[in-house]
């Protein structure tokens, strides 16, 4: 779960967007809820779903496209519904596995897993797909074969350049091409939606969601992105937060090109680590035992570069290569997960000494929804859409030039990657980008703070900063790799958040996995 990365887009949505104030005709309800009646007055029609758990439920309502316009247009917004296992219910629990552009209608679906069984028996697990996204009024820019073009650009490798932070000028105007024709793109199929999915309105339908529900305050458990979901929501409604799970923090006082730049340190760390392990195993292509860390890396940036100038085949139908770009998502995504290390091994293994980039392909059009050979979940256009909504990013393209070769110095693999991935923010219509601030939640109760300390996608620095920003917020610390850290192998972790979700417990400072009182 969590937050995805290319090169057109951020990596997830950073900051915090401001709610505008809703007008036109509203009714307080006994909930607390205000929205237009007929909204408010909604009931969720829940029937047998399609697809998933054999006992899950599904639903959908609507939400005002704006809500400075609650009488306008409506869109649609998808539930999915696993009711507890047990007779003591607390409630709903929301859930979201970030992104943006993730599904929690699909995520309900691995509640197995991510859920401990005691959590499960005592809530009802809620997940919804986002304004935007999937089974909701989805937004669409680029078909599947202009987003394999989007994401397989290998800029400037034309003319010479290794890699992104030694762009050409044609190399340069190659990339502000693609970011213009994806925002153009937007700008000619969803003009309207595109300018209406911001964090904050997300977290709006969540909270009428929530009444529909029929939940007094809100439970809920964010990863990656959605911890932005998270603290928004407690920014625009504190007394209506029961419990807040914010696991993978993202620091909502940054703005686009600057969660870029920071970023590159989290990959440049999970990576660091990934090579590390593979030096120990016999079946590492990166080098043998006895091999430095800097070595394994270097011998990971020649296979590169190599890339960049003599694409690998692949066995796929639909005669994609893979050059460095597609190289390096497949690599990217070894840095989520431990448990993808082995597979991302065999794909390296297969590319550097069989000449076959079938894995390292197929790893990507996993980080990025390729359901099958024709089509992508629409989760690119709404990772682009979302994080170009939530903060200012520069309207020069020369910055992003400089961040680039900033980036590449503390991560010289990923860094100008996710920095050039910004670009598409700098061409966002600006009335639809709100500005940057901090989240205080003034008023809520405790909120957890989850952060992992080599986390890839989130750094743990942010956590410390989300947790800080927040008043009522505590942080714990899993001391581990991955991408977030509940129900990712920490018993004590995994104990202190279900005690917080089940019996609003708030550790006590200086416990084994590390959580301290913050803010």
């Amino acid at each position: 779960m969590g937050l995805r990365v290319r090169v057109g887009a951020t990596l997830l949505g950073a900051v915090v967007l401001v709610a505008g104030c809703t007008t036109g005709e509203e009714d307080a309800g006994d909930d607390g809820t205000t929205g237009p009646v007929d909204l408010a007055g909604q009931e969720l029609d829940w029937r047998e779903c399609d697809s998933g758990l054999p006992d899950s439920e599904c639903a959908v309502y609507e939400v005002p496209l704006d809500y400075d316009e609650p009488d306008g247009e409506r869109i649609e917004i998808a539930v999915k519904r696993v009711p507890a296992t047990g007779d003591e219910v607390l409630g709903s629990l929301l859930v979201n596995p970030g992104g943006p552009g993730g599904s929690g209608h699909d995520f309900v679906d691995h509640t197995p897993y991510t859920l401990s069984e005691a959590v499960r028996e005592r809530f009802d697990v809620v997940g919804f797909d986002p304004r935007g996204v999937g089974r909701s009024t989805p937004l669409t820019c680029l078909d599947a074969e202009e987003i394999d073009e989007f994401l397989g650009t290998d800029y400037g490798a034309d003319d010479g350049a290794d890699d992104l932070a030694d762009l050409s000028p044609q190399g340069l105007a190659q990339i502000e091409e693609g970011g213009r024709g994806f925002v153009e793109a937007c700008e000619e199929n969803a003009p309207d939606l595109m300018r209406n999915v911001g964090t904050a309105d997300v977290a709006r339908d969540m909270d009428l969601l929530r009444a529909l529900l029929g939940d007094e305050r809100l439970t809920y458990l964010g990863a990656s992105y959605g911890t932005h979901i998270g603290a928004q929501y407690a920014e625009q409604f504190p007394d209506r937060v029961r419990a807040l799970v914010l696991d993978g923090a993202v620091d909502p006082s940054q703005d686009q090109l600057s969660v870029s730049v920071q970023q590159a340190t989290g990959f440049e760390t999970a990576l660091r680590s990934f090579v590390e392990d593979c030096l120990t195993r016999p079946d590492c292509p990166l080098g043998t035992p006895g091999d430095t860390v800097d070595q394994g890396i270097a011998v990971l940036e020649t296979f590169l570069g190599e890339a960049a100038t003599e694409p690998l085949e692949t066995t796929t139908d639909d005669g994609r290569e893979v050059n460095r770009a597609r190289a390096e998502l497949g690599v990217l995504a070894a840095l989520y997960t431990e448990n993808w290390w082995p597979r991302v091994r065999e794909a390296l293994t297969d590319a550097m000494e069989g000449g076959d980039g079938t894995g390292l392909l197929l790893l990507g059009d996993d980080l990025y929804g390729r359901a099958d050979l024709a089509e992508y979940e629409n989760s690119t256009a709404a990772l682009t859409a979302v994080n170009c909504s939530d903060s200012p990013a520069p309207r020069d393209v020369e910055a992003y030039a400089e961040a680039a070769a900033s980036a590449g110095e503390e991560s010289p693999v990923f860094g100008p990657m996710l920095a050039w991935g910004a670009l598409p923010c700098a061409f966002w219509p600006e009335e639809a980008v709100a500005p940057t601030t901090k989240l205080t939640g003034a008023g809520a109760d405790p909120i957890m703070v989850v952060g992992t300390t080599r986390d890839s996608a989130t750094p743990y620095a942010w956590s410390e900063s989300l947790a800080e920003q927040l008043e009522s917020a505590f942080l714990l610390t899993r001391d581990g790799d991955g991408h977030t850290g509940y129900r990712m192998g920490d018993e004590c972790v995994d104990e202190i958040v279900d005690d917080y979700l089940l019996e609003l417990t708030v550790p006590e400072d200086g416990m084994a996995c590390a959580p301290h009182l913050a803010g």
